[in-house]
């Protein structure tokens, strides 16, 4: 079966295979596990000798939950077909409300080869989604880079979406460049109290994932959907509200329109729900009302902010 998307795409790791760049990264980023620095926890465990890290991903194991064609990703990601989603285990952020806790705190899911993930890649392909969708991919990222590898060699054609919560070193991302075609980072937090507070000491969380946006934005850009109303690079910004401003959101976008193209897609969010811990918190222990929805939003279009993927069910003045 043909790839369900636009037949001059190319995307841009055909090239970095071809010539052999793309497996010599992936060798290089492997070796990074031997005093893992993949993240910013630094933990330093040797992951090549099984030793275990603060994200609880096993060694060198690779363990995912399920993959499918998801049809809840953003528009230009779904299209017919829906988003080829492969959702990865274990996290290195841990926040207290996550609603994917089974997975990311837990490990829930079954361990595969790399080979198996590339395979995986071309059924996704096959079954007609318009992209790769990697969620929660950091820890795993050089079994990535293998995987995409082995799948470009075999015909896999489709865009690679790179989900991540945005807590990325950039000297990674740079691995990156030519790989990834659609970045999806959230912004999640910031005020660093809350980052520390809500995600397992990650104080640094704001400085680092702005650093990181903006290496992801030089390697990738705007995006934007093309004829046919698929994305097939760019990045997009998600940005969940939260109850009683514990995400900062006003400060984000100000500093999204201050850094960034205002046509930068930003993806504010209001469907946060308390899962997991959040109950142990009073402040988080709620859904986010629609006046606290519709005051971020009102900020962004004051901001000048154009390319807002906003709930319409929520009714605006």
């Amino acid at each position: 079966m043909k790839p369900a998307i636009d037949p001059n795409f190319e995307p841009s790791y055909l090239k970095l295979h071809k010539s052999g760049e793309l497996k010599k990264r992936a060798e290089e980023l492997w070796k990074i596990m031997e005093k893992c620095a993949l993240c910013p926890r630094n933990c330093g465990v040797n992951r090549l000798k099984g030793q275990i890290g603060f994200c609880r991903a096993p060694g060198t194991k690779l363990i995912i939950s399920s993959y499918f064609p998801h049809f809840g990703e953003e528009k230009g990601l779904v299209g017919r077909g829906g988003s080829g989603t492969i959702f990865l285990t274990h996290c290195n952020l841990k926040c207290v409300f996550c609603q994917n806790w089974e997975i990311s705190h837990l490990g829930k899911g079954y361990e595969i080869t790399i080979e198996k993930l590339a395979d995986i890649m071309l059924e996704l392909q096959n079954m007609g989604c318009h992209n790769i969708n990697f969620v929660t991919p950091t820890h795993y990222s050089p079994h990535i880079l293998k995987a995409i590898d082995i799948s470009a060699g075999k015909g896999l054609r489709l865009p690679i979406v790179y989900n991540t919560s945005g807590w990325e070193k950039v000297e990674i991302l740079k691995f990156f460049d030519g790989v990834v075609d659609i970045y999806l980072p959230d912004f999640k937090y910031w005020d660093p109290k809350m980052s520390k507070k809500y995600s397992q000491g990650a104080e640094s969380y704001p400085e680092i994932t702005k650093k990181a946006i903006l290496e992801m934005h030089r390697q990738v850009g705007v995006a934007k959907p093309a004829k046919d109303g698929i994305i097939y690079r760019g990045l997009i910004i998600r940005h969940l509200v939260m109850p009683n401003n514990v995400s900062g959101s006003e400060s984000i976008l100000t500093w999204i329109a201050e850094n960034l193209p205002k046509d930068t897609y930003v993806n504010i969010m209001p469907q946060y729900t308390p899962y997991y811990k959040a109950f142990d918190y009073p402040e988080i222990a709620r859904r986010v009302t629609p006046e606290e929805y519709k005051k971020v939003v009102k900020k962004a279009r004051e901001l000048g902010l154009t390319n807002l993927d906003v709930r319409i069910y929520f009714s605006f003045d």
